[in-house]
């Protein structure tokens, strides 16, 4: 398996993949929702505030993962792993986590001090908080599924005063 950052040329690809994935497990709806993501990821935010990587077998994309910049009123640096697909048939195989894996190690050397995720990912480090230690851009429907990971010290401090994502993650839908 070969783990990189996507390429611009990727785009349609990665689209394609998260709607068939997330369409097989969670229905055609969510899958529209998720590529919308992914669509609106690539074409609307900035290399800046955006990393996508991709998990390529044999030259063909199998899995994906975006990581969105977080923004607090303190200066920490923080993105948020959102939303992450592996091809149904490659799925247990740990090609998710070894994509997260290689996401955090990137996020980390570029100087990133925290990583955020909405969801259940703490086979690769990530542990619960609460909105009162890393406050949420949007109220989340599901609390118990926020979940961080220091990149560049030991322990995830608390944060004070609001926070706010990139544009295409700023929908109540994906909270």
């Amino acid at each position: 398996m070969q783990y990189s950052p996507a390429h611009p040329n990727d785009a349609a690809e990665i689209q394609r993949l998260f709607i068939k994935t997330f369409s097989d497990s969670e229905g055609q709806a969510e899958g529209e929702l998720i590529g919308g993501l992914a669509r609106d990821f690539m074409g609307g935010t900035t290399e800046d505030d955006l990393y996508c990587f991709v998990a390529r077998e044999n030259g063909q994309i199998v899995g994906s993962i975006f990581f969105s910049r977080i923004t607090f009123e303190c200066e920490i640096r923080a993105f948020i792993l959102a939303p992450v697909a592996v091809q149904t048939g490659h799925q247990g195989k740990g090609i998710g986590q070894g994509l997260i894996q290689f996401g955090l190690d990137t996020l980390s050397k570029n100087g990133v001090d925290l990583a955020i995720t909405y969801g259940f990912y703490s086979k690769v480090g990530f542990q619960s908080v609460t909105e009162a230690v890393v406050p949420a851009p949007i109220p989340l429907q599901h609390p118990d599924g926020w979940l961080a990971q220091p990149l560049r010290d030991d322990e995830i401090r608390p944060i004070k005063g609001k926070s706010s994502c990139v544009e295409a993650l700023n929908k109540p839908e994906y909270w």
